[in-house]
This record gives C-alpha cells, structure tokens and sequence, in this order.
C-alpha cells in the first residue's frame, strides 16, 4: 500500500544577508525523506532548533520569507503538494491536513468566540452551512472533552485555561475529518497533568477520526507513549528512523544514545546526564556530520563528509558511520584494542 505522505529529499533554506550586499542560502531543512503511513503516528523528534517546526510548516507551504522550500517532493495521496497553485493548496490546508500549533493563544484570534473559529474552519472548506455549523462546533467541542460544551462555545480565547485552549486547537484541527494531522510540540506549554490528558486525547481523536499522525516534539517520553515510529532529527537532517521499540531499545545513532542518555530518572541526587555543545546555529554547521562536534564516538571519516542513511534493521536506518560496512568495523576494531 503506497504511503499516506511521501517526504522526498525536502530542504528548506533562510537567504539571509551575508557580507558585502549579496544574500546567502542558509539551510533549515536539509535533504529530508521519511513517509507517513495511513492510520500510524510517527514521531519527529530533536532538540530545539533542529528543523522540526520549519518541516512542519515545508509539508503545509506555510514557510514565511526570506525562507523557501528549494528541492524536494512532498506527496499527499498521490499527490505532489509542491507542484499544486495556490488555489489547490488552500482546499488541501485544513480540510486534508491539519496543523496544530505549540502555542494556541498565539494561534487562536483573540476577537472572535472558539466557536466562531471552529465553524470558520468549517464554512471555509463548505463542510457545513451557516445554521449547522454552530451546531458542529457544539459537537466538536464535545468530543475533545471541554465541559459544558453549549456555554463555552461563545467563550473567548482568553477565558480559557491551557489545556482548554488547546482542545479548542485539536477541535480545529478535526473540524473537516483531515487525513493528517500535523501536532507541532501540543503539549510544550501545559503543565505534567494535563500534557497527559492531551496525549490520551490525542490518541483517541487518531482512532475516533481515523487520522494519520505527524508528532512533533523533543520528548522521547511523549514518543514512547504516542507513536508508531520515530524520526530522528538533529541540525536540519534526519539521522535515524526506526519503529518505536526498536528505537528506544536499540538506539543506533549517537545522537538517540545521547537524547535517551539525558532523560531524569537515575537515582536522587545523581549528575544528570547532558549532551556537551548545542545545535549550531544556521550557516555554520561543521564540515562532515553535524553531530560529529558533540559526539563521543566521532573518527576520521566524519568530519570528511555527511554520511548517508545505513540499514541497522527492519525499517530501520541510521546516519552514522559506525554502520559503514568498511569504515566502522575499522572504527570498533580501534576502540577494542
């Protein structure tokens, strides 16, 4: 069965001022692919500028300049969405693919009801007449559990909680029953018992509406709870992907190492574990793999070149030449002696 959606070699660049008057192609997302399946979750996962977000908005063509998407395809049911006029991306926006976004008080406008909104959502796509559509959002609104859901509906953003705001977000995101859903960090900003009410909402919006699932996040935690498999991404590229399980078992990246290294849970009072250095910054990533400055197995070929995705497993590739059928055995034959 073809996949739901087809990434294939995405890259997004920022032409940012460099000396002199000329501009400089600055790369945000570089040479992406991963597919999401019909009915699966998977996760994307990394550190805070690593190139999530910027995906997200590349797969939706929601990038602002001076950004631009510069190679790539992005296939939605068979269709490439990077080839598509405007006019066509706006039926797909909202009605096939939904966003929900990190921040709902940013996303939401603060003038109008949430029930004004999610019936916008509808009455744009021509999902529901103007008579049906406060009766949907009454519904919608229901169905993510907000509480006397027929007084709330003529709420505004502001006179709701967290939580509550981001069930409106979910609401939206459904309005059109989308085969994708894209959740952008949905839980960064709520606090650890509602993060959990809105994961189990989210899992059972995804069988109730029978949605595919993009996940966003930096946390392996939520991974593990949420999603089928995971993407792992680090400096604009995916370095590896794998299911779930396999995954958080066996991480064969350093970087997974690192990430699953650093979650709190050793005993009381011990170092936390870190990963040295940070994400650089765009236009000044190391010669070679990205990680290689921050990664406690580097040896000569990766400051050489970018290494290309080697098969670790079933449906499972890492980045990584510690995988390289030449240099890496060469690698581990050095370490042991």
């Amino acid at each position: 069965m073809d996949p739901l959606l087809s990434v294939e070699h995405l890259t997004t660049v920022f032409d940012l001022p460099a000396a002199g008057d000329g501009r400089s192609a600055h790369v945000a997302v570089n040479d992406v692919s991963f597919e999401i399946r019909s009915g699966e979750t998977l996760g994307l996962v990394g550190e805070s500028g690593s190139g999530k977000s910027v995906t997200a908005l590349s797969l939706m063509r929601l990038v602002q300049a001076p950004g631009r998407i510069a190679a790539g395809h992005v296939r939605f049911k068979g269709r490439d969405l990077l080839s598509l006029d405007e006019r066509l991306m706006r039926e797909v926006r909202g009605a096939e693919i939904s966003l929900i976004f990190q921040e709902p008080m940013s996303a939401l406008n603060p003038v109008f009801t949430i029930g004004d909104q999610i019936a916008e959502a509808l009455l744009v796509h021509g999902r529901a007449s103007r008579r049906d559509a406060h009766a949907q959002a009454i519904g919608l609104l229901e169905s993510v559990r907000i509480p006397d859901a027929r007084s709330r509906v003529d709420d505004y953003p502001h006179q709701l909680s967290g939580g509550m705001r981001q069930r409106v977000m979910i609401a939206i995101a459904l309005a059109c029953r989308p085969s994708l859903v894209i959740a952008d960090e949905p839980t960064t900003a709520l606090d650890v018992t509602i993060q959990a009410e809105i994961l189990d909402l989210l899992r059972d919006m995804k069988s109730a509406f029978r949605v595919s699932l993009l996940l966003i996040t930096h946390d392996l935690g939520v991974i593990a709870e949420t999603a089928d498999r995971v993407a792992v991404m680090y400096a604009g590229r995916i370095v590896e992907t794998g299911p779930v399980r396999a995954i958080l078992r066996e991480p064969m990246h350093p970087y997974t190492r690192a990430l699953l290294a650093s979650i709190p849970g050793g005993a009381p009072g011990e170092r936390l574990n870190g990963i040295d250095g940070s994400v650089p910054p765009l236009g000044q990533l190391p010669p070679g793999c990205a990680f290689g400055p921050r990664c406690r197995d580097r040896f000569d070929p990766c400051a050489a070149s970018a290494p290309p995705d080697y098969p670790v497993g079933a449906d499972h590739s890492a980045k990584c030449y510690l995988h390289d059928p030449v240099v890496g055995r060469h690698a581990q034959t050095a370490d042991r002696r």
